[in-house]
């Protein structure tokens, strides 16, 4: 269960809501109203006021490594800090199928980075998050840079997650992608939650 009180980011607030394992949220509203913004503070990225809990243990009690390693972000662009692709991975860890999965060959670990494709990138973005096993996943705009056919295996790889216990929160621009994925939509507006269910 992860818990969201009074949480204030630059585009303002407060935001507050709840999600547990094996649930969907998807994020709507207009571009700057704030929505990456609370990702970024969910996951301690920047600085924020108000209070985030994890299965009942504040934030503030968890080394920020692994509040990061338990709540994993995926940004809409991904940052990449080695040449080679495997570097980005867990060491002596088998993400194998994950990659297939997300249609890539396990080959392209030992690739360069600069020879990926845009999509390859932000897939090979989602699979190094996900290779550390976290409980939340929070995503922003997933499938934004993806083909269908690519965008169609990221969602596969999602509705896993959520079979498998993980609590999942995507921004989502797409209508059609949040009736199709999320078991419930909040609306985001000036930096707060203003749809009608679980939200303060």
């Amino acid at each position: 269960m992860l818990i969201v009180n009074g949480l204030r980011t630059k585009a303002g607030g407060p935001v507050g809501f709840e999600f547990g394992g094996g649930e969907i949220i998807a994020v709507r509203g207009p571009s700057g109203s704030g929505k990456s913004l609370m990702l970024r503070a969910i996951a301690d990225l920047d600085p924020a006021e108000g209070e985030v809990s994890l299965d009942g243990i504040p934030r503030a009690r968890i080394p920020a490594p692994e509040w990061r390693r338990r709540v994993a972000f995926v940004p809409a662009e991904s940052g990449w800090w080695d040449d080679r692709v495997g570097a980005h991975f867990p060491d002596g860890s088998d993400n194998s199928a994950l990659i297939e999965a997300l249609g890539l060959d396990p080959a392209v670990l030992d690739w360069e980075v600069r020879r990926l494709s845009t999509g390859e990138r932000h897939r090979l973005a989602i699979a190094r998050a996900l290779a550390l096993e976290p409980g939340v996943w929070l995503f922003d705009e997933p499938t934004a840079a993806l083909d269908a056919v690519a965008a169609r295996r990221v969602e596969a790889v999602i509705r896993q997650g959520r079979d498998r216990g993980a609590a999942i929160l995507l921004v989502t621009h797409d209508d059609v992608q949040a009736a199709r994925l999320a078991d419930r939509t909040l609306t985001m507006a000036d930096g707060r939650l203003v749809a009608p269910e679980g939200v303060t």
